[in-house]
């Protein structure tokens, strides 16, 4: 199946849905279309009980640069101060509907989501790879935060995803310096899963997939968003949180087959429900 002009390609196989950034020829920089595509596939895929694994990856040399900047950005014909201002609320809300959302789409689906990056992510290609739970990186690919070189801040997130996965010091470091890092920096930094050869990026991947696929999809939706939450919520509220998705994860199916596999001693056979 192919989506907004073959510029984006989605797929579903073995409960896997493949959602494949497919502009090589621009390094994959993300139009507004694509952004909202995948906002609307991610609710799909949330939705879809075939679905219970999704992969971002992109096609070409380049994992994705950005967003093109050649379809964002207020235009207007008034004088300059007017201008200014109005460009200012358009930003604001360029952002509101933009970047903004897509982040969250990814972060708050109750579906795993992994990032297969292949080559070079930078800017919103970065944050893109990152609001992944998973990311697998190849050995010649890497990451940039660009923004400080166009003399912008560093948006869709960045600080905030940042500042939890890395620290705030090497957090600074990436968006003060805005200097190429590599995928074993990256992996060092804590931004990466797993680093492999470029030639075994797309075998490794569809492992990957495979197995977080056959996992408890639910169970793995709650730790995703317990997990997400922990740094934002003191002790009481992370306990009491913990406690009640333990006590709504019994009741699927999932877990009743967790625990009988586990008593009658066979292997276990999740459905995702």
């Amino acid at each position: 199946m192919e989506l907004a002009g073959g510029d984006l390609l989605y797929r579903v196989e073995d409960g896997v849905a493949w959602i494949t950034l497919n502009r090589p020829d621009v390094a994959n920089a993300l139009t507004p279309s694509q952004r909202n595509i995948i906002i609307d596939l991610l609710r799909s895929c949330d939705e879809d009980r075939a679905v219970r694994a999704i992969v971002l990856g992109s096609t070409g040399s380049h994992f994705c640069s950005g967003a093109d900047l050649r379809n964002e950005g207020p235009e207007t014909g008034a004088g300059p101060e007017v201008r200014n201002q109005s460009q200012s609320v358009m930003v604001m809300k360029m952002m509101a509907y933009g970047a903004n959302r897509l982040m969250p789409a990814l972060q708050d689906c109750m579906k795993p989501v992994l990032a297969s990056v292949q080559g070079t992510a930078a800017g919103l290609g970065v944050q893109l790879a990152l609001s992944c739970d998973l990311v697998i990186m190849a050995e010649e690919a890497s990451f940039i935060e660009i923004f400080v070189r166009r003399g912008l801040v560093p948006d869709g997130g960045t600080a905030y995803l940042l500042t939890r996965l890395a620290g705030q010091q090497r957090a600074k470091e990436l968006m003060m310096l805005g200097e190429r890092i590599s995928a074993a920096k990256a992996r060092e930094y804590g931004l990466v899963t797993e680093v492999v050869s470029r030639d075994r990026l797309a075998a490794r991947t569809a492992e990957l997939a495979a197995a977080l696929a056959e996992g408890p999809t639910v169970t793995m939706g709650l730790i995703k968003r317990l997990t997400n939450r922990a740094l934002d919520v003191d002790r009481d509220t992370a306990l009491f949180e913990e406690s009640l998705a333990q006590g709504l994860i019994l009741t699927t199916s999932d877990a009743q087959e967790g625990v009988a596999s586990f008593v009658e001693r066979r292997p276990t056979e999740f459905r995702g429900f």
